[in-house]
C-alpha cells in the first residue's frame, strides 16, 4: 500500500537554504543539478524505507536519511546515515 508521501511526490519541493544544506550534508557536487528530481528518484527507489514519525517523513535510502515536512511536502534536510 502507498504512504502519502509516495502519492504526493509531485508536491515535492525545497527552497534555496535547503539545497544548499542538503548538498553541504552530503557532500554533492554541482553535478546534482536539480536536488528535487534526485530526491523524488531516490523517495520512490523500491529500496527506499519509508517511516513518518510526527510532522515528518523519513526516507532512508543510500546511505542518507531525508527529511520531508509532512504536510507541505519540503524536503528539509539530508543527512548521511
Amino acid at each position: 500500500m502507498k504512504n502519502a508521501l509516495l502519492e504526493n511526490i509531485s508536491q515535492l519541493h525545497t527552497t534555496p537554504m535547503g539545497v544548499d544544506r542538503i548538498r553541504r550534508n552530503l557532500s554533492l557536487d554541482d553535478d546534482v543539478k536539480d536536488i528535487v528530481e534526485w530526491y523524488r528518484n531516490r523517495i520512490c527507489d523500491e529500496h527506499a524505507e519509508i517511516t513518518r514519525k510526527g510532522k515528518n517523513w523519513y526516507c532512508r535510502i543510500d546511505g542518507a536519511i531525508i527529511t520531508v515536512n509532512a504536510y507541505s511536502y519540503t524536503i528539509i534536510t539530508a543527512h548521511k546515515a
